[in-house]
């Protein structure tokens, strides 16, 4: 699998339980080591991206995107995977985000409240689904199109991006799916009870 469709997977918002082995490792390749430097986000950006992957998967009994570092393998697949095209999308989604929190709240999304920057993101949240809803309504759309209308939606694409960050990192996977990354060993040849291996 090429990076270009496995970038077009996530985008569109493939379902994460359903991941292929060779597309999960895919994914997992995209995250970056420790110490890793930002070099697409600018740290304001970066906040703003923090803050909101914290609402997204905020930590419970078990560590949040935050702590998965999400927002670095954002920035790895805004740098090495998308085309300047949805780099600049991304970028520009951000700055929206910005500009609608300044017109709510008078402030920008990283100072704002965790209740303010709570609400927005809930009625970003809202307006796709109320998008993908009015597109179900009127079928008329080719799938394709309507397809390509939902993936354009800023926080659809970001929300999808961090659902697959969080779940394909270490924490995601081992402590919040309880799944092993190197299956247990197997232990095969061993003695069958009576009765159970009588043909």
């Amino acid at each position: 699998m090429q990076r270009r469709e496995a970038l077009k997977l996530l985008l569109a918002g493939g379902v994460l339980p359903g991941l292929r082995t060779d597309l999960f490792g895919f994914f997992r390749d995209a995250h970056p080591a420790s110490g890793y430097a930002l070099r697409t986000l600018s740290p304001n950006q970066n906040d703003m991206v923090v803050a909101m992957i914290d609402h997204i998967i905020p930590a419970t009994d078990t560590p949040g995107a935050r702590a998965a570092r999400v927002n670095e393998f954002i920035d790895v697949i805004l740098s090495e995977w998308a085309t300047a095209d949805e780099r600049q999308n991304f970028l520009s989604g951000l700055a929206d985000v910005d500009k609608r929190s300044n017109e709510l709240f008078g402030k920008d999304f990283v100072v704002a409240s965790p209740a303010q920057q709570l609400t927005l993101l809930l009625a970003m949240d809202d307006a796709v689904s109320a998008e993908r809803s009015r597109r179900t309504r009127h079928s008329s759309d080719s799938s394709d199109e309507r397809d390509t209308q939902l993936k354009g939606s800023f926080f659809s694409v970001f929300k999808n991006i961090t659902l697959h960050g969080y779940y394909t990192s270490e924490i995601g996977f081992t402590q919040e799916l309880k799944l092993q990354i190197i299956p247990g060993a197997q232990h095969g040849c061993l003695q069958v009870g009576p009765g159970l291996g009588d043909a």
